[in-house]
């Protein structure tokens, strides 16, 4: 939305009672909703996920390294093995809106699960990631010899429906400002780290990236982030973000739309 390899790497270590290792990080009001849908592996038994890893093609992807584009030719679907993927879509002018992070336990590529088609959007390594390739043909030979795992890849597909309509919903609801207090408390939720200032968001998100989430400029992010500084609101520190005054945001939250 998890960073578990990221921090190692980084030397911070996520906060107790955290969902972050498997939480998946979308903007969304369902609280529900924050820890991603049921693994696609856990409802088969070993030997069962034997056949299906049989049939995958194991492959790991530095940060910043492209999995899938959008537009390319569709074949099949990933499962996280480790690290997170951002899943993002492309305007014609070139502007990206992140559709979610995904982690451990969940799988990337659709809606298209099988072959045939292309890609609707892309999807990138955000952190060091490993990930299993299952391809589409023999994807359908596998979900229709063990039910178990077609269910798996319908409560998957629901789960990311309902994510996207709710992103959709925040998009055309909620103001700028509503979206961006929305998400420092929701990567709190996830990342936070209590120490003298208040709470650290203990992931490397950058304003771009934190822009891409909330469907804003990098720049209005950086100048609304400095603003709140100013109130003492939030704090940059080391290149993080420390949450000084969370019943701010939380008030922020919850106005009427601008």
């Amino acid at each position: 939305m998890l960073l578990q390899a990221a921090n190692a790497a980084r030397g911070t270590a996520p906060a107790t009672n955290r969902p972050a290792g498997n939480s998946s990080l979308l903007l969304t009001e369902n609280q529900q909703w924050i820890g991603g849908p049921p693994p696609l592996m856990d409802k088969l038994s070993l030997r069962e996920r034997e056949l299906v890893l049989k049939q995958g093609r194991r492959k790991v992807l530095n940060r910043g390294q492209t999995l899938f584009s959008q537009g390319g030719r569709h074949d099949g679907i990933w499962l996280v093995e480790s690290g997170r993927i951002r899943v993002f879509y492309t305007s014609p002018l070139g502007r990206e809106i992140t559709l979610a992070y995904w982690h451990v336990g969940n799988f990337v590529g659709g809606p298209e699960v099988f072959e045939g088609t292309v890609h609707q959007w892309s999807g990138v390594a955000s952190s060091n990631c490993s990930v299993v390739h299952l391809p589409g043909k023999e994807l359908r030979v596998l979900a229709a010899e063990i039910p178990n795992l077609a269910i798996g890849l319908i409560e998957g597909l629901t789960f990311k429906g309902k994510c996207y309509s709710a992103l959709a919903q925040m998009l055309g609801t909620r103001s700028i400002t509503q979206r961006l207090a929305h998400l420092l408390l929701h990567l709190v939720e996830l990342y936070g780290v209590e120490d003298g200032d208040g709470t650290v968001i203990a992931a490397a998100f950058t304003h771009a990236d934190i822009a891409h989430m909330v469907g804003a400029t990098r720049q209005w992010v950086t100048i609304s982030l400095k603003r709140m500084q100013e109130k003492g609101i939030v704090l940059t520190k080391r290149s993080q973000i420390v949450v000084c005054r969370p019943e701010v945001l939380e008030e922020m939250r919850g106005q009427a739309s601008e």
